[in-house]
């Protein structure tokens, strides 16, 4: 008789021949008695000053509700990008420690840049998962090299196989509010409405939250759940429903010099900075208001305004989630975590943009044709950033900005409430905090030992530390050593107080770098450069440094582009792998990374049965109505429409498609300057050409369909205008890159220089 089973599990029961001879035995719940649910909600490009309790006079009721009944930090910090902040904060590791120094799209070829986290990290839903606990992700993922987010996979950097049951929401790095990018669990799903019916990406993640909560709790009560919701707000593009937009018309007028020295004049009044705060100088490249034109005013001014338009209504969504959990009786025993994962983003230039596409494929935004659109701002016709100025009022009272190591990019908001659990609600923590602290954080608290195994994978340790103690001791210490930083080429290191950083110029050797020293204890923004006076701390916070890179990973420095660092998606077994690509519909959505590299120029050739009656649809479509490219039949005629950040070329064939078999081609082909020239074939004949001015580098952030037009591209239709007739394949055609010599190609930093 055995007491084991063949399977390897340990059987606490009896097993004879036969039942009558056998003992049954289940293994005990995991389900902790008492456990406490965890919700933390993350917020994208989120200066330190945005949120009404921060500071700022944006309106943000709900947030400041948790954050009157519950703890606001000022000392938390993140690593200045989206993706290894995430990172950080769902593994309790240092982003270079985990692969993940820049964005999940990255891969240097250098372990710590692989866009994925190792098994060795395993995430806290992972650990929960194990605990008994039900584990849902919704929202934005950016956890997964975005050359894998196809349909094709492979899937074990999705959110299901990194400890989530569930998963709804966009695995890229931003995505349009009306038109976004869909995945449910491990497949990609169309957006469930239009924008005309009322449709907004918040209020969906919302609602599927909502949804699998309330199916865990009506089915097994007892079971704690651990929900992740992850906002695409406020990373651009900056979009919300047109009653939030009009409520905010006129309301920057003054200009961010106003705001700023007013949201600042808040924050010492709040408690949120010490009284003896200087407000940091503008930033390189930010002129005072009174300085600028009266259409740059204009412009800035109603980007500002989509700006506060959605995070109010982000507001309202989170206001509708706490309502939702307290309807239900689950809200006086959930931890809640509201965070930024940076600071205010730079990506809208010194002037803001219409479309941030325009800041990665280094386009100047033209101010006096920009104002004659200011309406389209904030709707599914826009997809705006703003400019440096009001960037840096939301980081107020900080330097720069996202993407950099001083205060301005790693100096964030960070709310906690838990009924009953806190001592001095409403109160402040000023103490140094970092996003590896909240897993350590979440797992003290509800009892949980970090495990030195996961899945039958050794873990490397933890590197962060629980802030449990300044939960009830508001002058608590916390048992941490020094934090690096490193972002791009910037770096920084705290220890006891005291900071040393770095604004790296591209491109510039790193010996080269001017380092800065501040005794954050006494300078909250960075504004009393010690270093020369202070030669000797100076020397060993640059050693620590080096050593804490070393020890975690940081090196090898690297400050080069994003264009070079997109190469490593085209290795082998990458869907952009190749130059010739063949496609065969139906197919699913094809995200940005995993769709053909058209920069250089291409060739695409759609083999279709075209029907007798009925034949207008969409053959293939890459963007929105910001920009792309579709390739179309409208009334019977074949149609290329190639969108330059609204900047259309349009070719049209002059005979209707004969029903039957046809092959309908587009080519393109690159200049030297930079522009395109463009040709529509039916059957291997020319029917129309074109040139455009512009040919971009990145298309969009919103990817590719056949045979349908997930958003619209041009006018001429309405999404998802499906093609009725029969396209046997798609196929695309990639040119050498040796076509390209001789061209002098603009980069994003070369052009922000000339503004």
């Amino acid at each position: 008789m055995s007491s084991k089973h063949p399977s390897g599990e340990e059987f606490g029961g009896v097993i004879g021949r036969t039942v009558q001879e056998s003992k049954p035995w289940w293994p005990e719940s995991k389900i902790r008695p008492g456990a406490p649910n965890i919700v933390l909600v993350v917020l994208d490009d989120t200066g330190f000053s945005h949120l009404g309790c921060y500071g700022s006079t944006l309106k943000t009721p709900n947030i400041d509700a948790l954050a009157a009944d519950g703890l606001r930090f000022t000392g938390f910090h993140t690593t200045a990008l989206c993706s290894p902040t995430r990172a950080c904060v769902l593994t309790g590791r240092n982003p270079h420690s985990v692969g993940m120094r820049g964005v999940s799209n990255f891969d240097t070829g250098f372990p710590n840049m692989r866009g994925s986290v190792p098994k060795s990290a395993a995430t806290l839903a992972e650990i929960l998962r194990d605990n008994g606990y039900a584990t849902f992700a919704t929202g934005k993922w950016h956890l997964a090299p975005m050359s894998e987010c196809s349909a094709a996979g492979p899937f074990n950097n999705w959110p299901l196989q990194k400890g989530f049951d569930r998963y709804y929401g966009f695995l890229q790095g931003e995505t349009d509010q009306f038109y976004p990018e869909l995945t449910s669990d491990n497949h990609f799903v169309d957006v469930p409405a239009t924008p005309e019916e009322g449709y907004h990406v918040s209020e969906d993640i919302i609602d599927k939250s909502s949804s699998m909560v309330r199916d865990l709790t009506s089915l097994v009560p007892e079971k704690p759940f651990f929900l992740y919701t992850a906002f695409g707000a406020m990373h651009a593009p900056h979009q919300a429903p047109q009653e939030y937009l009009d409520r905010w018309r006129g309301k920057f007028d003054a200009g961010w010099d106003v705001a700023r020295a007013e949201w600042f004049e808040r924050q010492k009044k709040m408690g949120i900075v010490p009284p003896n705060t200087e407000l940091a100088p503008l930033n390189p490249g930010v002129k005072p208001w009174a300085e600028l034109s009266k259409n740059e005013q204009r412009f800035a001014a109603r980007l500002q305004e989509a700006f506060a338009a959605m995070l109010e209504h982000t507001d309202d969504q989170i206001g509708r989630l706490v309502a939702f959990l307290k309807q239900i009786g689950r809200w006086e025993n959930t931890l809640f975590i509201l965070m930024s994962d940076n600071g205010a983003s730079q990506e809208g230039g010194a002037t803001g943009v219409f479309d941030e596409m325009k800041w990665f494929n280094g386009i100047r935004e033209n101010i006096d044709a920009a104002v004659e659109r200011l309406d389209d701002i904030g709707t599914p016709n826009s997809h705006s950033n703003i400019p440096w100025g009001w960037a840096q009022a939301g980081n107020t009272p900080l330097k720069w900005y996202k993407q950099n190591t001083h205060g301005g990019g790693v100096r964030d908001p960070l709310i906690m409430h838990f009924p009953g659990k806190l001592a001095g609600t409403g109160g402040i923590r000023p103490q140094f905090c970092h996003a590896i602290d909240l897993t350590p954080t979440v797992l003290d608290i509800i009892g949980i030992e970090t495990p030195s195994v996961v899945a039958g994978v050794p873990q490397m340790p933890v590197h962060g530390v629980s802030l449990k103690p300044v939960l009830t001791d508001a002058k608590a210490k916390l048992a941490r050593g020094a934090q690096y930083f490193e972002m791009l080429g910037h770096r920084g290191i705290w220890a006891d107080g005291w900071k040393a950083v770095t604004h790296h110029e591209s491109g510039q050797p790193f010996d080269e770098d001017k380092w800065e020293l501040y005794n954050l204890d006494s300078d909250f923004s960075e504004y009393n450069d010690l270093a020369e006076k202070e030669p000797a701390r100076l020397k060993a916070m640059i050693d620590l440094w080096w050593k804490e890179a070393e020890k975690h990973g940081v090196l090898p420095l690297d400050d080069r582009g994003a264009f070079m660092l997109f190469a490593a998606s085209r290795r082998p077994g990458m869907p952009t792998s190749r130059s010739h690509f063949v496609y065969y519909p139906p197919m699913s959505h094809i995200v940005s990374d995993a769709c053909p590299p058209v920069a250089r120029g291409w060739r695409m050739a759609a083999h279709v049965d075209h029907p007798a009656k009925g034949g207008d649809g969409a053959l293939v479509a890459r963007g929105s109505l910001n920009s792309g490219f579709v390739l179309y039949i409208k009334d019977g005629r074949p149609h290329f429409d190639y969108n330059a950040f609204h900047e259309h070329t349009n070719i049209a064939g002059a005979a209707k498609l004969s029903p039957g078999a046809h092959t309908v081609e587009v080519a393109v082909t690159r200049r030297l300057d930079g522009g395109g020239d463009m040709q529509l074939l039916v059957d291997g004949k020319e029917v129309g050409t074109a040139s455009v001015k512009t040919l971009l580098f990145m298309i969009s952030s919103i990817g590719m369909d056949v045979g349908r037009s997930y958003a619209p591209v041009c006018n001429d239709y309405r999404e998802p205008f499906v093609y009725p007739g029969k396209i046997h394949k798609l196929t695309f055609d990639i040119p050498d890159l040796s076509a390209l010599r001789g061209e002098k190609i603009s980069t994003v930093r070369a052009a922000e220089a000339q503004q």
